[in-house]
């Protein structure tokens, strides 16, 4: 344990020792405070037209504007998951293959799960950092709103957000860990996790392998977790997802020091 935390701070030192992850924060946060107004300012403008509309008819509105914003806000946070991620990942072994530095950690008394898991926890630790400022929107707008939507939404869909990005977070460690360049591991990562997202569009359910890809697509699980629902099968799908990728980067760290060896 000891090992693993000595492995997770001296990851968490490299991204901050730099201006890169203040600047990869900084830039997340402006892109999703801008896309938080403009749907903010959408939704509002449709519930005033239904209002009217309402008003015209004589049928009351029930267009609920903060389960509208918070849907379309984590349907926006996805897409910059799809974006930021492979930048996050790309440097986590790649790097330290490129400058020889991977060879120390391979001659020193740290297991290759330790190793793994230790840069992992830092990489989802930042993707947890950059999350985290987002959240004062959603509660800012939530304590505005009459009457206040259910909280239990907010954190159904952040970890919806966190399930995802540790996913794909997963999946890039494993590429990195797989190639010296950074940008192939960036390209590489990008073109997998948006394979897996689009996996089952146009694909009828009505089919078993229809079925089959739906349930393979990356982000046919997170739907639900901005819709407030949090369905064990989604649970099982991350979960595995994750360790299924974070056991295959193990394997291709255990690889390298069978080759230096």
């Amino acid at each position: 344990m000891g090992s693993l935390y000595a492995i997770y701070r001296k990851e968490m030192g490299h991204y901050f020792v730099s201006p890169i992850a203040y600047i990869f924060i900084g830039l997340f946060l402006i892109l999703t405070a801008f896309f938080f107004n403009v749907i903010l300012s959408e939704v509002i403008k449709q519930s005033f037209q239904m209002e009217m509309q309402g008003m015209r008819f004589g049928a009351p509105s029930d267009f609920d504007v903060p389960a509208a914003v918070m849907r379309n806000f984590f349907g926006i946070l996805s897409t910059l998951v799809l974006f930021f991620t492979p930048i996050l990942t790309m440097s986590v072994y790649a790097e330290e293959r490129k400058r020889g530095t991977m060879e120390l950690l391979m001659t020193s008394p740290v297991s290759e799960l330790e190793i793994v898991l230790g840069k992992y926890l830092a990489s989802l630790s930042l993707f947890a950092l950059m999350l985290l400022p987002t959240a004062s929107y959603m509660i800012f707008m939530c304590l505005r709103s009459d009457p206040r939507p259910p909280w239990s939404m907010l954190a159904a869909g952040y970890a919806g957000v966190l399930l995802l990005g540790g996913s794909l977070l997963a999946l890039g460690s494993f590429v990195s860990s797989l190639t010296e360049n950074q940008l192939i591991a960036a390209v590489i990562t990008f073109a997998a996790s948006l394979f897996i997202w689009v996996l089952d569009i146009g694909r009828s359910t009505d089919s078993g392998g229809g079925a089959v890809l739906q349930y393979l697509s990356v982000i046919r699980h997170y739907e639900d977790f901005t819709r407030g629902v949090i369905d064990t099968s989604s649970l099982i799908y991350y979960a595995s997802f994750i360790v299924l990728f974070v056991f295959l980067t193990v394997r291709s760290v255990d690889s390298m020091r069978w080759r230096r060896a």
